[in-house]
């Protein structure tokens, strides 16, 4: 297989693992020689409700022995006007929303970015140090990690600003979580001064919980700050719930952590169980100011993914999943606490719920970041049976989006395995080191 794939697939696609699955069901995966692996990557995000649930396949069946897609943009269909619905009255706000179904998390923030424009007549969008929106031209443009991201791309779109998001851990010795924020929010005093016109900003774009660039949550203080800027200054507030969306930060999405409504919010990966599509709810006013015909996409809202999406949102009333949610957080947290004290390689624990990290380090004090220990360690675990991924500015943070239908079996069992391969690795290093 690995032949195969070096011979008839593109090198800039990138594998985390040497596992070639070959099903999937729940938290387990098994690869085409019968080995079964337990999943705390989650594809990324995108199997909240767990792989190949019984009532998604179902709800997925059912639909193609009727309609498998004959474009919204020619005959629309049902289907697609009940997700809107759903996700209308689930979104954060109090106000009339409406929806439009796209792909992929990129389409999605890539036509948020066009409502907003063209709602407030104004090109420029402000994102954030370290953030990751996609990898689409724009959206690439908003991330920001050159590498693997941007690297010979270019060049970029303009009228794009970026301002610096809260990263308590690394944050200057001595300052306190207040006091970066406070630091922060008084920064945006000057960034009309300095950085952009007033009269230039179409829309800030935010990940409730940075997911690329490492987990990293900020305080609702600093959260509730950005969007009283926004609101001052006309700005469209858009919350790119992509990663942190449908229960998994022990919230329905991540920004009801810091009492916050967004304007647009950009919704993907597991709002479909793992079928290709996206979403931007949001103010009505807003999502209705392109006219008919400037916003779609041939593929854009299959009868399939909406019959996913909905059986979905099925799931996760029916099967309480918001409280699954909040209990595997509770218990993964409270492991990789203990470790904490335990390894002097673990420097920081942090998240919302199961959507928790550990930034590795060479040492606490000087907080180095220990990359090639976490290369070590991600490979070691699917060698041991346990899928984990990584992540952050420098490639040092092991992330956690387990399914949060997983039972306490396997989440003792794959904390068990990760807990060795830390333990072990870190011991290597030190010998190492010593030397």
């Amino acid at each position: 297989m690995q032949a195969r794939r070096e011979k008839a697939v593109a090198r800039g696609l990138n594998n985390v693992t040497g596992i070639y699955a070959d099903s999937a069901s729940g938290s387990i995966v098994k690869d085409v020689d019968g080995n079964e692996y337990i999943d705390f990557a989650g594809g990324i995000g995108i199997q909240n409700t767990g792989h190949n649930h019984p009532k998604v396949v179902k709800a997925i069946q059912e639909q193609l022995s009727k309609l498998i897609h004959p474009c919204f943009h020619v005959t629309p269909y049902e289907v697609y006007i009940k997700l809107a619905e759903r996700l209308n009255e689930l979104t954060p706000g109090d106000f009339s929303k409406k929806t439009m179904l796209a792909n992929s998390g990129a389409e999605a923030n890539e036509n948020a970015i066009k409502m907003a424009r063209k709602y407030t007549g104004k090109p420029g969008i402000i994102v954030f140090d370290r953030a990751f929106h996609g990898r689409t031209l724009l959206t690439m443009s908003l991330t920001g990690k050159v590498m693997p991201y941007k690297k010979g791309f270019g060049p970029f779109p303009g009228d794009i600003y970026r301002l610096p998001y809260p990263y308590y851990y690394r944050s200057d010795d001595g300052l306190s979580r207040d006091e970066v924020d406070e630091l922060m929010l008084n920064s945006l005093h000057n960034f009309f001064q300095f950085e952009a016109d007033k009269d230039n900003i179409a829309a800030l774009l935010i990940e409730p919980v940075q997911g690329e660039g490492g987990f990293v949550a900020p305080t609702a203080t600093f959260m509730k700050g950005l969007k009283k800027f926004c609101t001052d200054n006309g700005i469209v507030f858009i919350a790119d719930e992509i990663q942190t969306g449908f229960c998994r930060t022990g919230k329905m999405f991540a920004m009801e952590h810091f009492g916050v409504e967004p304007d647009l919010v950009t919704m993907s990966k597991s709002i479909a169980g793992g079928m290709p599509l996206s979403a931007v709810t949001g103010r009505a006013g807003i999502v209705d100011a392109p006219e008919a015909g400037q916003l779609g996409g041939t593929l854009g809202g299959s009868p399939v993914a909406c019959a996913a999406g909905l059986a979905v949102l099925d799931v996760i009333e029916e099967e309480h999943i918001l409280d699954r949610s909040v209990r595997l957080g509770e218990k993964i947290q409270g492991a990789f606490k203990r470790w904490q004290t335990q390894y002097e390689a673990v420097g920081d624990v942090r998240g919302l719920g199961p959507m928790c990290a550990i930034e590795l380090v060479k040492d606490k004090k000087t907080k180095e970041p220990a990359k090639e220990l976490t290369a070590n360690i991600v490979k070691r675990s699917w060698q041991q049976g346990l899928i984990v991924l990584s992540s952050g500015l420098y490639s040092n943070v092991l992330r956690f989006l387990p399914p949060l239908t997983m039972d306490e079996k396997t989440i003792d069992k794959g904390l068990t395995i990760l807990e060795k391969v830390i333990k072990e690795e870190s011991k290597k290093i030190m010998e190492f080191q010593g030397e």
